[in-house]
């Protein structure tokens, strides 16, 4: 499977990762570049449906991911909750213009 290597090596990458998932849990929504968003679309599904379950293993894995137990705890006491009838599609891509700095294509990554 390809995976945008973003300009970072794999430790970097990871935690970039784990930082943006974290923030994005958090705040339910989270502007950053097209790739990077396309990259984390997955993983916060993954970590809906972990939470989704509900069990002491999930929390844990949910836990060796994200950075905060804040939001790991909200994640599993409100946001999964919020999508329990649903079978997937918890996140939305919407671009937006480009950057002004260095002209990167960027979106808002929002849960659904």
């Amino acid at each position: 499977m390809f995976h945008r290597k973003l300009g970072r090596n794999s430790s970097a990458r990871k935690a970039l990762f784990r930082s943006i998932l974290t923030s994005f849990f958090a705040h339910g929504r989270i502007e950053t570049t097209e790739a990077k968003a396309k990259e984390i679309t997955p993983m916060a599904a993954h970590m809906i449906t972990l939470a989704k379950r509900g069990d002491l293993h999930a929390r844990r894995q949910v836990l060796s991911v994200l950075v905060d137990e804040e939001v790991t705890k909200k994640l599993f006491d409100e946001i999964a909750l919020k999508y329990k009838d649903r079978q997937g599609g918890y996140t939305r891509i919407m671009k937006l213009g480009p950057r002004r700095g260095d002209a990167a294509p960027m979106a808002v990554l929002e849960l659904v």
